[in-house]
This record gives structure tokens, sequence and C-alpha cells, in this order.
């Protein structure tokens, strides 16, 4: 029998106890230990793509993330943290949900879009609240997943170069139509560079309007402050601005908000999650794996 996700979070973490492992390796050692059958590891979810096994592993490895029991090393792999190898010592007979909502991080992340249990397979649990139409378990479900997906592209952004965050940002603004068809709004961002500005991209296609566009790559916890609005204001009024994008992958503190609105010029803030939010919409960093039709009935067709 597979197990579920919850049953797998500890065999993954003691998996990473002591250094670096594959996902894939960590996927097939497993297998063997549970003594899952052929036809068990080759078991696929309903879209076909994915087998159920692995799926789930990688849902355990997810869970264990957002409570900081583990780390991504490089692609593909991970490690145990020092709070993970500290939970190890304690010989803990389970590790699954209840367990991990100890940590304010996982619980942040549950509620986050109302994640709650992973749906990207059938759920292992009926769904709460019971009495839930298959229309709002599907789209429940709909919203676990991407909550999921946004707390690993974020943690993925953080963990790139200040260069790869500049490219993320154009290729972003370019999905959602800025820039129009000129040839250099790819390479406008971080070409500037001077008076606190990290660089300008057309608002049309003729460059009549420009927004000039401000990035702070920081980690969780390190969020924007009040004097970072005040410089890139200054930096704006230097430029005879009228727009400003300032982008962060953390936050924005209540002082830095309430400057932004205090300031008479229109400064957009986008922190992390809002960030998140839009390479999900305009399918950047990510991609689509699996497109569901709704159907209902043509009562106009019966009528």
């Amino acid at each position: 029998m597979i197990p579920d996700y919850q049953s797998l979070m500890l065999p993954v973490l003691q998996e990473a106890a002591e250094t670096e492992v594959s996902t894939r390796e960590v996927i097939e050692t497993l297998a063997g230990k549970h003594g899952l059958s052929v036809e068990e590891r080759e078991q696929l979810l309903p879209s076909g793509r994915q087998r159920i096994f692995d799926n789930r592993v990688h849902w355990a490895k997810s869970y264990l993330k957002q409570a900081g029991l583990v780390r991504y090393t490089r692609r593909g792999s991970y490690i145990a943290t020092t709070e993970g190898r500290k939970v190890l010592a304690q010989a803990p007979e389970r590790i699954d949900n209840a367990f991990l909502k100890q940590y304010e991080s996982f619980q942040a992340f549950q509620n986050r879009r109302g994640a709650q249990t992973p749906t990207k397979e059938k759920p292992e649990e009926p769904p709460e609240p019971t009495g839930s139409t298959p229309d709002e378990v599907l789209r429940t479900a709909h919203r676990q997943i991407n909550a999921a997906l946004a707390a690993d592209l974020l943690d993925r952004v953080r963990q790139a170069t200040p260069q790869f965050f500049e490219d993320l940002i154009i290729e972003l603004l370019l999905a959602m139509g800025y820039g129009g068809t000129s040839e250099d709004a790819a390479r406008a961002l971080g070409q500037s560079g001077d008076n606190g500005v990290d660089g300008v991209i057309d608002q049309d296609p003729l460059g009549v309007d420009q927004i000039y566009v401000q990035a702070k790559r920081y980690a969780e916890g390190n969020n924007v402050g009040a004097s970072d609005i005040r410089d890139f204001f200054g930096a704006l009024n230097v430029k005879k601005a009228q727009k400003g994008l300032f982008f962060t992958t953390s936050s924005f503190s209540t002082s830095a908000k309430q400057t932004a609105k205090e300031l008479g010029m229109r400064i957009v803030l986008i922190d992390g999650d809002q960030l998140t939010k839009l390479m999900i919409r305009y399918n950047v960093g990510c991609r689509d794996e699996e497109v569901l039709h709704l159907k209902r009935v043509d009562e106009d067709y019966f009528g």
C-alpha cells in the first residue's frame, strides 16, 4: 500500500539528517523501505503525468521545508536544518501536519490562501468543512496547490542572484504588457543603476510614458523600511518621474506603506506575496501542468 504524504514526512527528514540528498534517490530508497511493488511504484496520478508515490514524497518535503525542518540546497536536493536535526534527536514516532503546526512559519504558510492539505493528488482525508460541493472542493484544492507553488517560487527567487531577480522582473513586466514591442524593453532594468533607481521600462510601445523600478531581493523578515521608500522617492524626483514600482521578496513595514501614501506620488509597492501571485498569473517561473475544463448543461440547447 502506498503511504500517504504525512506518513512520509519523518522518513523524508531522516534521509537528509546527515548530508545533502537527492530527492530522486530518496524516492527510490523509501520505495524500497516501504516494500512497494512494481505496480504500486508505477501507479500514476489521474493526470497520468507523475507517479503517486513520487508526488507524495515531494509534498512531504515541501511541507517540511515550510516548517523550517529542511532546506533546498540545489536543484533536486535538500538537507535537514539545525531545527530538523533537533527534531530527529527527540526520536518522534511520527511527523505530520499537526506536529508541524508548532512552527510559526508553517502556520503562516497554511494561512496563505487557505493552504491546509495538498490536493495535487486526491486528498487523504475528507475535505473540511464537510458538506462542501465538488465545485467548492475543486476550488479549495486549486488555492492550496497555488499556495504551495507560491511559497516554493518565493524561496527560489530569494536564493537566486540579484541579476536573476532583475531579469525575472523584466520578464514579468513584459508578460504583463509593459514595454510594448520595444526591443530595448528587455534590457531596460538594471541598465541605469544610478540615483537609487534600478531601472526603467516603457509603459507604452513608443516610450512616451515610463515607469521607474526599484528591486530589493531581501530575505524573509528583512522588511523594506520608510527610508528605502524616501530614497526611491528622491530618485524619482531627480528623474522627474511620476510613477514607480518597488519590488521586494520580503514585505513592507507599516511605516514604509504609510510613507508611500503620504509622498504624493504614484509608488506601487509589490511584496513577495504579490510578486508570486503575479508570477503564477502570468506563468513566469512556472507553467501549466494540466488544464481542467468544468462543463455544465447548456440550458439553451435543451430549451
